[in-house]
């Protein structure tokens, strides 16, 4: 089979690290999907890569932006791709023509504004494409079940890319959890600075919150550890004031905070409670871009992650001290000057996901198969979308909010 024909949808930091003119201020100064991707052409995993946004006119800068900064270096790495729309052309609705060239059991990879993911992913469904799509997949339960329907009956992947999956300490958490017992508490936190809010301002408040983007890691990791529990119930509450202070719309929250009841499925008696809490607030000079840490406690035991400071730091003149974290992205290129880094969990969350499509385009697995993975598909990831609605509407309308799993059918309530 000819190798796999890639679409980047979405033009902005995550996938070109291009932000306002520039490379990102932030730790994806090189951005990841567009790296990653022309990297897997380098290793003959896929083909063919183009890119679309809204504008063509940004396309030149990106190009020479990505000449710069991965080509040169990383010994002129191939960074070519076809854009849509063409330069001088604006149209929203140009990831419609781009997915219309590509051959069916092709991929699109989603980093677009929250909103946008349900008809992106849909439309891609509906022509035969396989879809990854960042997280949150959606901010609707009702939208998750739809595209999962429709995966199904076209038989394509659609695999959110919840990347802490594959961060080497949470992998082995999730594993050493299936021997503690039955879950009984989850604590985390997740924060970015204040920076963010100027990046993220054109949708910040208005498309989406900081539940949506950053709880959305830690809710599918408990997820992911506790297969024979469900949420039934959500509280959310949040600070607000710095980010409208910063010129963010109104209303738009600093910190999320959700509490979330559990119970076991075949023992409703045993609950188990989750507090999740995101905010991008934080100090701008914090040391580190994503503070990020988990309490995992069970009947028989206990586990403490803390992946902020990971035993490596860096102190300069201009920023201070900084923890860094190559276990995400690891940018310094091998001996030979080629890109390095390929064990990278950010990384491996993308080759992951191109290396289950082509064995279903070869007919070598199926989704029931890749179901049964601990893989962030769209079946393994219903409770986190469930719960993050449900902390959306309980912020909205301030009360708590029910969540009803029947026959595998879920609602809120």
């Amino acid at each position: 089979m000819a190798p796999l024909e890639v679409l980047m949808v979405g033009t902005g930091e995550y996938t070109t690290g291009f932000v306002g003119g520039g490379a990102s201020k932030s730790d994806k100064k090189v951005g990841v999907v567009g790296l990653t991707l022309f990297d897997l052409r380098r290793r003959g995993k896929v083909g063919k890569l183009s890119m679309v946004g809204v504008s063509g006119d940004k396309f030149p800068a990106i190009r020479e932006h990505l000449q710069k900064n991965i080509s040169e270096a990383y010994n002129g790495l191939d960074v070519s791709f076809e854009e849509y729309p063409k330069q001088g052309q604006r149209d929203p609705d140009a990831y419609r023509t781009a997915i219309d060239t590509l051959p069916k059991g092709s991929a699109i990879t989603i980093f677009t504004p929250d909103p946008t993911h349900y008809p992106i992913a849909l439309y891609a469904i509906e022509r035969g494409i396989h879809v990854l799509v960042t997280k949150p997949a959606v901010k609707h339960l009702a939208h998750h079940q739809h595209l999962l329907e429709a995966a199904r009956q076209h038989n394509i992947l659609v695999y959110v890319e919840h990347h802490k999956r594959y961060d080497p300490a949470y992998a082995d958490a999730r594993f050493r959890a299936q021997k503690l017992g039955d879950f009984n508490y989850f604590y985390s936190y997740m924060s970015q600075p204040k920076s963010q809010l100027e990046t993220f301002k054109a949708w910040a408040g208005i498309d989406s919150d900081i539940s949506y983007y950053l709880n959305s890691h830690h809710v599918d990791i408990n997820e992911s550890m506790v297969p024979d529990f469900k949420p039934v119930r959500v509280m959310a509450s949040a600070a607000r004031g710095i980010a409208t202070e910063l010129g963010c719309a109104e209303g738009t929250e600093d910190t999320i905070t959700l509490l979330v009841d559990w119970i076991k499925r075949t023992d409703p008696g045993k609950r188990a409670t989750g507090v999740y809490t995101a905010g991008w607030a934080a100090p701008q000079k914090a040391g580190v871009h994503s503070n990020q840490y988990f309490h995992y406690m069970a009947s028989k035991g206990e586990i403490r992650v803390n992946q902020a400071k990971r035993g490596y730091d860096v102190t300069d003149d201009e920023t201070g001290l900084l923890w860094y974290n190559p276990f995400y992205m690891k940018y310094a290129p091998d001996e030979e000057g080629n890109f390095a880094g390929q064990t990278g969990y950010g990384y491996i969350s993308f080759e992951k996901f191109v290396d289950a499509v082509n064995q279903l385009n070869e007919g070598k697995i199926t989704l029931d198969q890749l179901d049964a993975r601990p893989l962030p598909t769209l079946k393994n990831t219903i409770a986190t979308t469930a719960i993050l609605e449900a902390g959306r509407r309980s912020l909205d309308e301030n009360r708590p909010v029910e969540i009803i799993e029947e026959d595998g059918k879920w609602s809120l309530r």
